[in-house]
């Protein structure tokens, strides 16, 4: 059995994490379960799973769920600190890690268990949209084994030959015989949406996705299709693609979760129900064929399959994110940053749907083209990135 720890465990990725880990309990062990806020549901998983150890990231949290956890009478350790964290991660006592946090929060402990050669699970899209070749280099120093958990990147990986699959980060997709990678998205819930109407839409309505499950700020970056933009991103530094080698798809049905075209006019895709344990499932059984309880794809009962080319008009976040892919590491880091923060003024309900592509540019327009080489610039510029993002909001556009 590995000794597995699940960051962002009590979000829609932990979710269907630990419901892998129920059905296939021969495979892992829970050693550490790691949270933000959500004190009662942590409280649930570990009186289930009984992990080795817990850490909550906000203090006021790790304080109450130590009690909880005391008043149990329940062995979960409690981490204090960070740096407590970080050691955990670097030890032998953890072999895999399900990095499922949101947003740049999850870069530095992803980057300690990547320096680790520990077995990474990646679902923070985030994590190379930042760090890009920072990360990649470190996996290939230290010999960690990336598996790419996003059911986009997932899909690509199962289409492609073993060759590249083990040199991710490095691969040679031309000499392989690929032509194109196909990024497939849905086009989120106002496909249809006049766009007249796009600056009176609601958080509400926006975090509606129509195929998938997921939490508030994924939804949104979804409605947006700035998510796309950061897994086209993400894919870039995965699979070493140009911007010739890859192409963003609408397919609003969502059961072609990307494709891979080949020379020959092949084109592999990877399909399935729009259920995050299936490429769970996969990563976490090593590559071979584990049970999900996802359920089997009924092609009697599927809808017919459409595709179009994106609509950057609909999809400015999209352009943006395309565009900064190839302006360099700073170019992402603010974005990324400047997306997180105007986000969360939507939710709030700040400022308005439109203003959250508005806001990011501006922040992009700004941003010095500065060399990256080191997490410590990386961190700096998210800060400041975010900084912009909030003084141009309450200069110009605070609803």
């Amino acid at each position: 059995m590995k000794n597995l720890a699940i960051l962002g465990a009590t979000g829609s990725i932990g979710d269907s994490t630990l419901s892998v880990c129920r059905d296939n309990a021969h495979l892992y062990n829970v050693t550490l379960l790691l949270a933000s806020k959500s004190v009662d549901k942590m409280l649930s998983l570990c009186l289930e799973f009984t992990p080795r150890y817990v850490a909550m990231s906000c203090s006021a949290a790790t304080k109450e769920l130590a009690k909880k956890l005391n008043k149990e009478n329940c062995s979960s350790q409690v981490i204090q600190s960070e740096e407590e964290l970080l050691q955990l991660l670097s030890s032998t006592e953890i072999d895999a890690v399900m990095v499922a946090i949101v947003g740049g929060a999850g870069l530095k402990t992803t980057l300690t268990a990547v320096k680790a050669g520990k077995e990474i699970f990646l679902a923070n899209k985030e994590s190379l949209v930042m760090s890009g070749q920072l990360f990649i280099d470190a996996v290939k120093k230290s010999g960690a084994k990336l598996w790419p958990v996003d059911s986009e990147h997932n899909a690509i990986y199962q289409a492609l030959s073993p060759k590249l699959q083990n040199t991710l980060g490095h691969c040679e997709l031309t000499s392989q015989g690929v032509s194109k990678i196909l990024l497939t998205g849905s086009g989120g819930p106002f496909l249809n949406t006049s766009l007249s109407d796009f600056a009176n839409i609601t958080p509400k309505q926006a975090v509606k996705h129509p195929n998938w499950s997921m939490g508030q700020k994924i939804s949104i970056d979804s409605a947006t299709m700035m998510n796309k933009g950061l897994e086209y991103i993400e894919a870039r530094w995965l699979f070493n693609a140009s911007r010739e080698q890859l192409q963003v798809i609408i397919h609003p049905q969502s059961v072609i979760h990307s494709m891979v075209q080949y020379i020959d006019g092949s084109v592999i895709a990877q399909m399935g129900n729009p259920d995050m344990r299936i490429p769970i499932a996969h990563v976490m059984g090593g590559g071979e064929r584990i049970e999900s309880k996802a359920g089997n794809f009924d092609f009697f009962s599927a809808p017919e399959f459409t595709f179009s080319a994106p609509d950057y008009q609909r999809y400015p976040c999209l352009k943006l994110a395309i565009d900064a892919c190839y302006h360099g590491q700073h170019a992402t880091t603010a974005l990324n940053a400047s997306n997180e923060v105007a986000v969360d003024a939507f939710l709030k309900g700040q400022i308005q749907f439109t203003q959250i592509a508005q806001l990011v540019e501006r922040v992009l327009q700004q941003t010095s083209t500065q060399p990256i080489h080191s997490i410590e610039q990386l961190l700096e510029l998210d800060k400041q990135a975010k900084v912009s993002t909030l003084e141009i909001m309450r200069r110009d556009i605070l609803c």
